[in-house]
């Protein structure tokens, strides 16, 4: 699977977005940096229906950015 790149401006930020795609468990799981910055790896979340991020750390990772980018990553998880 190829790395995804893509820009966001979120709350009048400008982040750039790499996101690389593997497989888990028969699932879809992204490894995500935004502006040079270390990886997150973002997983399904069945109870909010939407991706976010489960590494260590995700707590620097503003709401407003880690709901951002699970919108822009949705159509790459295969779900509805």
């Amino acid at each position: 699977m190829e790395d995804l790149h893509f820009n966001l401006k979120v709350d009048g930020v400008p982040y750039d977005i790499i996101a690389t795609p593997y497989d888990y468990n028969s699932e879809t799981r992204f490894y995500v940096s935004y502006n040079d910055g270390e990886d997150y790896v973002f997983a399904w979340d069945e109870e909010l229906k939407r991706l976010r991020a489960i590494s260590d750390g995700t707590g620097d990772i503003p709401e407003s950015l880690e709901e951002a980018i699970s919108k822009k990553l949705h159509p790459h998880t295969g779900r509805t």
